[in-house]
Formats: C-alpha cells, structure tokens, sequence
C-alpha cells in the first residue's frame, strides 16, 4: 500500500520535530506548514532547513490567510496538528478551527490528527477550573472535527517524558533531585509515561491504518504505568541512595494554586487531576478506542527506567 502524504502542522515544536522525523523514517513525503509567524526565530528557521536537507518538504502558510492552508492541505492525505495546548508555553488549540475549515474547502483529506496527545478531553467533564479550558477547547475542536464528517484518530499520549519524570512528577521541575522529594497524596494513584519520540512514532504508526480511523489511541505501554512513588523508587535504585520524602495533602494542593499566575494555575490542575485523581489510568478502554503498543507490538518502547538512567 502506498504510504500516504502528511503535513504537519507546528512541524518545530517539542512534539512537532518529532513528528517530522518520524514520519520521514517510516518513508512517508512529509510537508512542513512554513508559518509566516516564524518571523526571524533563527532556531525554528535552521530547523525548518534541517529538515528540508532530511527530505521534507516547506510549504509557506498562516492561520491568518485561509486559502494558503487549503492550498498546503491538497498536497497531502494526512494533517497532524501540534500546536501548543500548554497554557506556560502558549495555547492555541482552537486555532485549529480553521485548519478544519481549510480540511473542509479542501476536500482530499483522509485523516486528521488534531492537537491532543495527553488527557483523553472526553473523560474530563469534571475537570477543575481553570484546568479544564484545554480539556474544553479540544473537545470544541472535536466537535467540529464530526461535524463536518473529517475522519479522524485521537491520539491520547498521557504524561510526556521530559515533563515528569525528569523532575519525578513534581509541578514545576524537570530534573530529578538526588535528595528530597515531594508527593503528591500519597503517591499511589498510577499515571502513565511516554517518551516523547515513541509518541511520535506510534503516532505516525495510525495514520494508514484502518483500525485506528475515528477512534481514540491510547498510549499505554504496560511497563510505564506507575504510581510517582513508583517513579521515585526507579531513581533511588538508579543512584543508590532513598530520597527523603514528603507529601502535599490534596487540600493543601488546592490551596496553594491561588494567588498564582493562570497559566501556573492550569497546569497545576492538569498535575491535580493526574496524581490525585489517577484521571489516566483509572478506567478500561472502551470499544470506541484502541491501545497503541498492543497495535504496533514491534515497536520497542522506551521504559521509566531506561528514560530515567540519562540523567545520572
């Protein structure tokens, strides 16, 4: 079967990047949405080069000009979209709205991967102010997605890596301490790890195929469902030494997000609903849904503790 043509939209992103080159391994033409809103950010520019040197193709385009998207969308049979649904770095998720536009006047489009790629935002009605705007916005763009009959794949990727367990789950750190650490209740509640390139490259495993189309994929590799007590103890045995622990009641959690920044208070919640709550992994998938390394066995996922040995 002929592999398909994808975009990738956010193609310098911390998760974008990744995609590119994971979509030129596995042999896919691969386009870049080139942004006039790159301006001078000489990194993204050299990236974006880089890239082209790999093989990829830059095609010019903006959120601002809409006949520039379609134009970019009916080169290609796939649009992945990354752009940034983290309120430190910046949230843009419904940006995307008119990327479905574009999709729609089009018209060629076989699959779109939206911005997800963390908590399901279907199984967070309940979430918490103001944590949920993400949840909310990404569910506005799905409903979009249906409605105008867009086939899809949902990728839920849980906890990137980087993000926690460089800093062991703590908010707020991205490098593991080797002597104290704070847990979040008791520490108990399991959460679910990936790293970022595996995200990556499950992700571009779905895109042609049909039993993943307008389905969620959940990522959940078994060795990397672990409570943050779990992840703490990885490390401990990695430099031989117990770290002196302590915990943060859930109320106190709470209590300590007011008075802080609404990007800090966001994300702080995403942390609350993950660690307290145990929001990941505390249900079975359902037949609307599929699991990523029960599909794409052959993939040799990277686990807690092999990501973790980098940082000694």
């Amino acid at each position: 079967m002929e592999k398909s043509k994808v975009l990738v939209v956010g193609g310098t992103g911390y998760l974008g990047k990744r995609l590119v080159k994971a979509s030129l391994a596995e042999g896919h033409e691969t386009y870049i949405l080139n942004r006039t809103e790159i301006g001078v950010d000489i990194d993204k520019v050299q990236m974006l080069l880089s890239f082209k040197e790999q093989g990829a193709h830059l095609v010019s385009g903006s959120f601002t000009d809409h006949q520039s998207l379609v134009k970019a969308i009916k080169l290609v049979d796939v649009v992945i979209c990354t752009i940034s649904g983290v309120h430190i770095r910046s949230h843009q998720i419904l940006l995307q709205l008119k990327l479905i536009d574009a999709i729609k006047e089009a018209g060629n489009v076989k699959r779109f991967l939206p911005s997800e790629f963390g908590t399901d935002p279907a199984r967070m009605e309940n979430a918490l102010e103001p944590g949920r705007v993400t949840f909310d916005d990404k569910m506005i763009v799905r409903k979009a997605i249906e409605d105008a009959q867009i086939p899809f794949t949902y990728i839920s990727a849980n906890c990137f890596a980087g993000y926690f367990l460089g800093g062991l789950c703590q908010p707020g750190k991205i490098l593991p301490s080797r002597d104290s650490a704070v847990l979040l209740g008791d520490g108990n509640k399991k959460a679910i790890y990936v790293e970022e390139d595996d995200i990556a490259m499950y992700t571009i495993k779905t895109i042609d195929d049909p039993r993943t189309l307008n389905k969620t994929v959940y990522l959940r590799p078994p060795k990397n469902i672990l409570s943050q007590r779990e992840v703490v103890e990885i490390w401990e045995n990695l430099i031989g030494k117990e770290l002196q622990k302590s915990s943060i009641p859930k109320e106190e959690f709470l209590a300590s997000l007011k008075g802080q920044e609404y990007a800090q208070q966001v994300g702080l919640i995403h942390y609350y609903h993950v660690c307290y709550e145990g929001c990941l992994a505390n249900f079975e998938i359902g037949n609307d849904a599929v699991e990523a390394s029960e599909l794409y066995p052959e993939i040799k996922y990277t686990t807690v503790e092999e990501y973790m040995k980098r940082y000694l």
